[in-house]
């Protein structure tokens, strides 16, 4: 059994100490409760938590609307294709990258601005914001933000989506103060197992089962099955009378009285 000196478990717990927040109170894993009536989904408990903190996972305004973000943590070949296609159909989307990507992808994060698209925050290095402290959480926010306007025209990071998707109300609370709104999904599927591609149509039926007026639908950029399936996805969802729209397009029209965009 390896033994531990005083001086060794002192070193731990000074790390530990100065990586954690006293009071921070356990992690939730973003969920939802999935109908096949194409409502907007149930979220129980954490509807509350961000609507305390001016989080979203859904425009609930009963509009048409439909807002494709995409979760780039690496890349497997299929982004410029995903590209081509929100630019053919004149589709705006929002791309939550790390610090990975901004690195080994830089030509395709200064695309996605250059066409018009939001990038957002998904942290540098891909932790766990609930064992971390509010320092931490934002040296991991801020590396981010800077790397990304050295890169491109996009100067400022409004949206966060939390790495795995896990989150508590200190997260919640800490990203709030430092200026960033966390974007959670209200439609989402198991593509990012690139070794279990199930084909396009699967892609297609997993959004068509799910969607719902106002969703914020989650989408892995690695999944081929997504890539071969975003132009079907568009060009159906438009003949049903959606309206794709950007997260600034949602975020500005709540703060507008009574909805004055016009969303």
């Amino acid at each position: 059994m390896r033994k531990f000196t005083l001086t060794s478990i002192i070193a731990f717990l000074t790390f530990f100490i100065c990586f954690m927040e006293p009071g921070t109170t356990g992690a939730f894993g973003w969920g939802y409760k999935k109908n096949a009536d194409h409502q907007i989904p149930e979220i129980g408990h954490y509807k509350e938590l961000l609507d305390q903190y001016g989080a979203y996972y859904v425009d609930d305004s009963g509009a048409k609307n439909i807002y494709l973000t995409f979760d780039n943590g690496y890349e497997q070949g299929y982004t410029a294709d995903i590209l081509e296609v929100l630019k053919k159909e004149e589709v705006p989307a929002t791309f939550f990258i790390t610090g990975h990507y901004v690195e080994s992808e830089p030509e395709l994060v200064k695309r996605m601005v250059e066409e018009g698209h939001i990038i957002g925050n998904h942290s540098y290095h891909h932790p766990d914001f609930t064992i971390m402290n509010k320092e931490a959480i934002q040296k991991e926010l801020e590396t981010l933000e800077a790397s990304v306007a050295e890169l491109t025209d996009q100067k400022e990071i409004k949206f966060l989506r939390p790495p795995r998707g896990v989150f508590n109300e200190d997260t919640l609370r800490w990203t709030n103060e430092l200026g960033l709104i966390h974007v959670f999904w209200s439609l989402a599927f198991a593509d990012w197992k690139v070794a279990d591609q199930k084909g396009w149509e699967y892609a297609y039926e997993q959004i068509m089962e799910q969607m719902h007026p106002g969703a914020i639908i989650l989408l892995h950029a690695v999944s081929s099955d997504n890539a071969q399936a975003l132009e079907q996805v568009i060009q159906e969802l438009k003949k049903q009378g959606y309206t794709f729209k950007s997260l600034d397009d949602l975020l500005l029209n709540d703060m507008l009285p009574n909805g004055m965009f016009g969303l």
